[in-house]
């Protein structure tokens, strides 16, 4: 072997070697039904007392579940339909799309998803590109729902996994920039303080969800785009 090709080949297995690398540190996605139950407890509330038709559903991980006993007060006089399910990921919420968003017919889906997705390890554009299949399964029975995607926060306990988290964000935000029915939401950028460091007054203990204080700073952001695109569509507003 003259040493022009040697050195292709040993260029060649380098690229190799490191292009491995960079994929060994992300995971594909598990099993998507690990949430059966808690889909089936929606479920079953659903069919004694089901929402109307038309409302708002705010979807995502446990950061929307932990903000159910609030969040119709916080976001009044918006019709919310709160359904946060465990530590959910943008593959979950996919799989159970047709359980816990289509059958509420709504005008408008708010979504929170990623946070562990990056740190379940899954790329950063395995996570938009799933987030691109939950918008066209929503899409394809909901033509006109309006998509509002908020940004991955960030959390004390989870700062090595920023950058891929910032990643994500850039991408949702992108395909926002095509899509006039998506609104991305930057729910994160008023959680860092002064120092550029995540504020640890806006979490609880674990230092990954949100207390009182968070799920105020998320309502002083996303409240005001609700309220300009979707209180004309309200009934007690067009009455």
């Amino acid at each position: 072997m003259n040493l022009k090709r040697l050195f292709f080949v040993f260029t060649l297995s380098t690229l190799t070697i490191n292009s491995f690398a960079a994929d060994a540190k992300f995971v594909p996605y598990g099993k998507a039904d690990k949430f059966e139950s808690e889909i089936a407890h929606f479920e079953t509330r659903d069919q004694k007392n089901p929402p109307a038709p038309n409302g708002i559903v705010v979807v995502g991980s446990s950061s929307i579940g932990m903000w159910h006993s609030n969040i119709k007060q916080d976001l009044a006089p918006l019709t919310i339909i709160p359904r946060g399910f465990g530590g959910s990921n943008m593959n979950d919420l996919l799989h159970y799309a047709e359980r816990v968003i289509v059958p509420y017919q709504p005008r408008a889906v708010v979504i929170y998803e990623g946070d562990n997705d990056i740190a379940q390890r899954v790329a950063p554009q395995r996570v938009a590109d799933t987030f691109a299949k939950l918008v066209n399964t929503i899409h394809q029975q909901l033509p006109d729902c309006r998509i509002y995607v908020l940004s991955i926060k960030p959390s004390p306990k989870r700062t090595s996994h920023w950058p891929n988290m910032q990643r994500v964000n850039q991408l949702l935000e992108a395909q926002s920039r095509e899509d006039p029915n998506i609104t991305y939401v930057d729910v994160a950028t008023a959680m860092f303080d002064e120092l550029g460091k995540p504020n640890s007054a806006l979490y609880r203990k674990d230092r990954v969800h949100m207390s009182r204080e968070g799920y105020l700073i998320w309502t002083q952001v996303l409240k005001p785009i609700l309220i300009e695109k979707e209180l004309e569509y309200e009934p007690s507003y067009q009455s």
